[in-house]
């Protein structure tokens, strides 16, 4: 059986544990996101991401085809919808698209970017990504500020700590993989909070050691995370003091550079 692959046709599409629309959503596609199919089960196919590999189930409406071809072509693509609230994208019949940043802009060219055979319009200027250019991290980060918390979320109207971190750096061309504790296997170690510059990425474990969180340092005293909202907390070797709750919330397990 020859290999399928698809493409996301609408602005964010959840993936799910099971093959149902009660099930729980562990995941997001965004606009432009492509994928192999791995089964099919009626009206829901398990996908695999390319971007990432993250599984999940979805309802093949929100998925157009994609051809072999263009499926590692898309790998390439570094034409991003910026962090900004005003992107939109405007389909062949002339309805819109609210895009969220970080989405993918497909074959992007003269204004236009294509899903399967149908050009859309594109009426903001996209976001280039430039290898080794980080200097957007921090302002791309603010940007998400007060975004609400949503497990499996990664987008500017719900987000997970994980996703917030993923999103952000994919702006900076930096590939970071879906959860927090694949993300903490990731980059160098800084072994002294002083040491800590803005973009650094700080790990917090359970009880029984296992990482649960991450965010974004600003400085060696402030982070940038996804906890309820995506907020600015207070930082120190304890780990995250939470100024509302009067405690700390996360405690610190370690800081990844990947910058």
């Amino acid at each position: 059986m020859e290999p399928q692959y698809g493409i996301c046709k609408v602005g964010v599409a959840p993936l799910r544990t099971e093959p149902s629309d009660r099930a729980e959503i562990c995941s997001q596609l965004l606009f432009g996101d492509h994928v192999a199919v791995v089964q099919k089960k009626e009206n829901w196919w398990l996908v695999k991401n390319a971007y990432d590999e993250y599984e999940g189930w979805m309802d093949f409406k929100q998925l157009a085809v994609l051809a072999s071809s263009d499926y590692p072509e898309l790998s390439q693509s570094n034409y991003l919808v910026p962090a900004s609230s005003d992107n939109i994208v405007i389909d062949p019949k002339g309805s819109k698209y609210h895009l969220s940043p970080g989405s993918t802009l497909p074959f992007f060219a003269d204004g236009r970017c294509r899903i399967a055979d149908e050009q859309y319009h594109v009426t903001f200027s996209p976001h280039v990504v430039s290898a080794g250019n980080n200097s957007t991290l921090i302002s791309d980060a603010l940007f998400f500020q007060n975004t609400s918390y949503l497990w499996g979320g990664k987008n500017m109207f719900g987000i997970d700590c994980s996703g917030f971190t993923q999103i952000v750096f994919k702006l900076s061309g930096i590939k970071l993989k879906r959860d927090a504790w694949q993300q903490a296997e990731q980059g160098i170690v800084v072994d002294f909070l002083p040491e800590v510059r803005p973009g650094d990425l700080a790990f917090f474990d359970n009880s029984e050691g296992r990482i649960t969180h991450v965010g974004i340092m600003l400085n060696n005293t402030e982070i940038i995370h996804a906890s309820g909202k995506v907020r600015i907390d207070k930082l120190d070797n304890q780990g995250i003091f939470n100024t509302e709750l009067g405690r700390y919330t996360h405690k610190l397990r370690i800081i990844k550079r990947l910058t």
